[in-house]
């Protein structure tokens, strides 16, 4: 796929990636206990704010998710717009497989699936309060195919007990905790394609990589399969959500501060509405998910603060 920059002040810098995405849950210590144990975060930080107790989860202090305890909103509705999973990718097989047994055996999630997607392979979790989870592995770069400036992806059987029994290690589970990883891509549910289109790609400035008619779209920076997707199959019609739990904010990060002022200006040029605190612009897509994107280096306090 040919790649664009941002001297078109279009497209997001190729350099683009996905931070910690924010759950609002109603039980902190359930959820973090959770995470802590299914995938192998540890807690980086807790912060209060008024009524409400923000913890950030990660490895190696790089954050993973950010846990916000609003006990008071409305649990995960599936049909409404919103989180479809959180997508955490692992740099090789063993540490993909060492979490993907943690995150088995730990009872209070569900399993709900695997998939080769031909450019990934990957797992697929629900967590207690309802918020999906993807576990995934990319395959290299020359292994994808493009074709017309789409690339190539599918949902093939991939056997789970198989894959273990390839990959997991005594010494692969025993290092869990420091085995690197993050943020992946985020997977949204959406109203209808062409509204979040204008949004993600339009505005936001992702570029579309494979799109599947009115039901799904994917899209990227730099040539990646994607790092946000956008689908109908549970939401379509759906209008801007009420505050519920679920998710809180998609955190998208950028190499400098000229990325924060295209995108400024994209904003500015579709009337859509911003804060910008000088390295995080802050905004909301059509159904009420909050979007941040924010200069490298952001503070786990700054984090917690958004």
């Amino acid at each position: 796929m040919e790649t664009t920059t941002l001297a078109d002040g279009v497209t997001l810098n190729a350099s683009t990636g996905m931070d910690a995405v924010t759950l609002r849950v109603g039980n902190l210590d359930l959820m973090s206990d959770y995470y802590s144990n299914a995938l192998a975060l540890t807690p980086i930080e807790d912060k209060v704010r008024g009524a409400e107790v923000h913890r950030v989860l990660g490895r190696n202090g790089v954050p993973f998710v950010r846990l916000v305890a609003t006990p008071g909103l409305p649990g995960v509705d599936p049909s409404k717009p919103g989180l479809f999973h959180t997508a955490f990718l692992f740099d090789t097989p063993g540490a993909l497989a060492a979490t993907v047994y943690r995150a088995a055996r730990d009872g209070r999630g569900v399993y709900t699936g695997s998939g080769d997607h031909l450019v990934s392979e990957a797992f697929y979790f629900t967590d207690p309060e309802g918020n999906g989870i993807e576990l995934y592995i990319d395959r290299p770069r020359d292994q994808w195919t493009w074709v017309d400036n789409q690339v190539q992806m599918a949902t093939l059987y991939l056997d789970p007990n198989e894959f273990l029994k390839n990959h997991l290690t005594q010494e692969e589970m025993d290092k869990a905790p420091t085995t690197a990883g993050k943020v992946g891509h985020v997977h949204l549910q959406v109203g209808d394609i062409p509204t979040a289109r204008d949004f993600y790609v339009d505005t936001i400035g992702f570029e579309s990589t494979l799109a599947y008619g009115p039901q799904a779209l994917f899209a990227s920076a730099g040539g990646y399969h994607h790092h946000v997707a956008m689908n109908t199959w549970n939401s379509a019609g759906a209008g801007p959500r009420a505050a519920s739990l679920g998710l809180g904010n998609v955190a998208i990060t950028v190499p400098g501060r000229d990325d924060l002022d295209a995108l400024v200006a994209r904003l500015k040029n579709k009337k859509v509405s911003y804060t910008d605190n000088g390295t995080s612009v802050l905004t909301v897509d059509p159904w009420n998910t909050q979007v941040s994107i924010s200069l490298p280096g952001i503070s786990t306090d700054e984090l917690l603060s958004r």
